[in-house]
C-alpha cells in the first residue's frame, strides 16, 4: 500500500494514520483503482498527504480534491 510506504518515518499520530488511509481508499475508490501496485496509486498518496498537511481533515473531502486535482474525474 503506497500511501504507508510514504509515511514511514513521519511522525503521525494513529488518529492521523487512520484519516490518511481512509481518506487514500475513497480516492482509489472514486478513481475505480482495484490495484494498489498500479502507479496512479503514489500519486494519489501523496496528494492526500500533502492536502491533509494542508489542515483538511475530513477523509472524504481530501479525497474529493486529490481527484479532482488529478484531473480525472
Amino acid at each position: 500500500m503506497p500511501i504507508n510506504q510514504l509515511l514511514k518515518g513521519c511522525e503521525r499520530t494513529p488518529e492521523e494514520i487512520e484519516l490518511l488511509n481512509r481518506a487514500f481508499d475513497h480516492a482509489l475508490h472514486l478513481l475505480g483503482v482495484l490495484d494498489r501496485d498500479d502507479p496512479l496509486c503514489r500519486m494519489v498518496a501523496r496528494d492526500v498527504i500533502d492536502i491533509c498537511a494542508a489542515g483538511t481533515n475530513d477523509p472524504r473531502k481530501i479525497a474529493k480534491i486529490a481527484v479532482e486535482r488529478m484531473g480525472l474525474r
